[in-house]
C-alpha cells in the first residue's frame, strides 16, 4: 500500500509540474513578461494547493482506494488539453494550468491513507517516504525538455497521460483501505469547520508554509533563476534543478526517521536554521561553485528534511479521525508558500534586476519559523496536544 501510495503521488507530481520546465521556452516563443512567466509556472500550484483542502476532507470519507484513481483519472484531461491544443497562447496555457492543478492534491489522499496504514511510532518514516513521491518534480525536470527536443510538445503530455491511466488501473485493482478505517458522520462543511478549530491545523500550516513551501517554489522556479543570474542554458538550469529536487525528496524520509529517533521538533528547527543561513549566502549571489551549488544543496536537504519533520508532527498532534482534513490544510498551505515566491522573485527581478531582496525575505521567514517550532511547538508537543 506504501509503495502505491508513493508511485501515485510520484506521477500525479510529474504531471503538476509539467509546466514548469517548458516555462522559459514559452516565454521566447510567446513574449512573456517575467511576471506572467511566473503566473505560468504558478497557477498549477495554487490550484493543487487550495485543492487539497476538500481533497484532504473527501479522503476522510471515501478512502485512498476511490481517490488515487480518481485523481489520476481527472488529471489526464488536462495533461492531453496542453499538449495537443492549449499551448500556443498565455491564455490556454493559464486555463490548462489551472485544471492541472487537480494533481497537485494527491498529496492530501497519501498522507491519511499511509497514517492509517502505520503504528504511531513507524508514521515518521512511513509518511516520509511517501513523501518522496514528489520527486515527480525531479523526473519532470530531467525529462521533459529532451523529450520536447527529440519528439515534439506532444509527446511528454501523451506519455504523462498514458502513464496516469495505466497507474489508475493499477489503483483500482490493487489499493485497499487500511482496517478498521472509521469513516465520518459529520458533513464536508462540518468537519472543514472542526478542523479550522484545531490549533495544530494552523500551527503545522505556517511550518509547512516555509518547509514545503519553499521547495515547490524553488522546484518551479529554479531553472528561471539559474538563467538569468548565471547565465546557464535552459538544460542546463533543469539539470541543477532536478538535483535540488532529488536531493530534497531524499531528505525528506530521513526526516521523518529521524524525527520518530530524536524528535520531530529537533529536526524542524534544524531545518530551518539551515535554511536560513543557505537564503543568506545565496543572497549575495555568490560564485556558483562552490559556494552557490553549496547553498542551494544544503537548503534543499534542510528543505525536504523539515517537510518530513511536519507531518510526523501531524500525525503525533491531529485525531485520528481528522488526519485527512488537517493534512489538506497543511498541504494547502504548503502549496501556498509554494505559490507567492516565484511571483515575488519575478517581481523584484522585473523592478530591481536582482533577486537579493526575495532571498532575504526567505532568510527572515525561515528564522521566525525557528523561533516558533523552538517556542510554540515544541510545549505542544510537550503537553501532547495542540496548544
Amino acid at each position: 500500500m506504501l509503495a502505491m501510495a508513493t508511485l501515485g503521488f510520484a506521477l500525479n507530481f510529474w504531471a503538476w509540474a509539467l509546466l514548469s520546465p517548458l516555462a522559459p521556452r514559452f516565454q521566447e516563443s510567446l513574449g512573456l513578461t517575467s511576471v506572467e512567466q511566473s503566473l505560468l509556472v504558478a497557477v498549477p500550484v495554487i490550484v493543487g494547493s487550495v485543492g487539497r483542502i476538500p481533497v484532504g476532507a473527501l479522503t476522510d470519507r471515501f478512502g485512498g482506494r476511490v481517490m488515487f484513481p480518481a485523481l489520476s483519472v481527472i488529471t489526464i484531461a488536462p495533461v492531453l488539453y496542453l499538449g495537443l491544443w492549449g499551448n500556443s497562447s498565455l491564455a490556454s496555457l493559464l486555463a490548462g494550468g489551472f485544471f492541472l492543478g487537480v494533481g497537485g492534491t494527491v498529496f492530501a489522499v497519501g498522507v491519511p491513507f499511509v497514517n492509517a496504514w502505520f503504528p504511531p511510532e513507524r508514521r515518521g518514516l512511513a509518511i516520509g517516504i511517501f513523501g518522496a513521491g514528489m520527486g515527480g518534480t525531479a523526473i519532470t525536470a530531467l525529462t521533459t525538455v529532451p523529450l520536447v527536443d527529440r519528439y515534439g510538445m506532444e509527446f511528454p503530455f501523451q506519455l504523462m497521460a498514458v502513464v496516469l491511466a495505466v497507474y489508475a488501473v493499477a489503483a483500482w485493482l490493487i489499493v485497499r483501505d487500511a482496517p478498521g478505517r472509521t469513516m465520518p458522520d459529520a458533513s464536508l462543511a462540518k468537519r472543514l469547520a472542526a478542523t479550522a478549530r484545531l490549533p495544530v491545523t494552523w500551527q503545522m500550516s505556517a511550518l509547512y508554509a516555509v518547509a514545503f513551501g519553499g521547495y515547490v517554489a524553488f522546484s518551479v522556479y529554479l531553472p528561471t533563476y539559474l538563467k538569468e543570474e548565471y547565465h546557464l542554458t535552459q538544460a542546463d538550469a533543469s539539470n541543477r534543478m532536478a538535483g535540488f529536487v532529488l536531493l530534497a525528496v531524499l531528505m525528506r524520509p530521513a526526516g521523518g526517521w529521524l524525527s520518530d529517533r530524536i524528535g520531530a521538533v529537533r529536526v524542524m528547527v534544524a531545518a530551518l536554521l539551515v535554511t536560513t543561513a543557505g537564503a543568506a549566502v545565496q543572497a549575495f549571489s555568490p560564485p556558483l561553485m562552490p559556494v552557490g551549488t553549496i547553498a542551494f544543496l544544503a537548503m534543499a536537504a534542510a528543505l525536504g528534511a523539515g517537510s518530513g519533520a511536519t507531518f510526523a508532527l501531524v500525525a503525533k498532534l491531529a485525531p485520528a479521525n481528522k488526519v485527512g482534513a488537517v493534512t489538506g490544510v497543511v498541504g494547502a498551505a504548503g502549496g501556498l508558500g509554494g505559490f507567492v515566491p516565484p511571483l515575488i522573485m519575478g517581481s523584484i527581478y522585473g523592478s530591481f534586476g536582482s533577486y537579493a531582496v526575495g532571498l532575504l525575505l526567505l532568510a527572515l521567514v525561515a528564522a521566525a519559523a525557528a523561533v516558533f517550532t523552538a517556542t510554540v511547538v515544541r510545549r505542544a508537543v510537550v503537553s501532547g496536544r495542540s496548544a
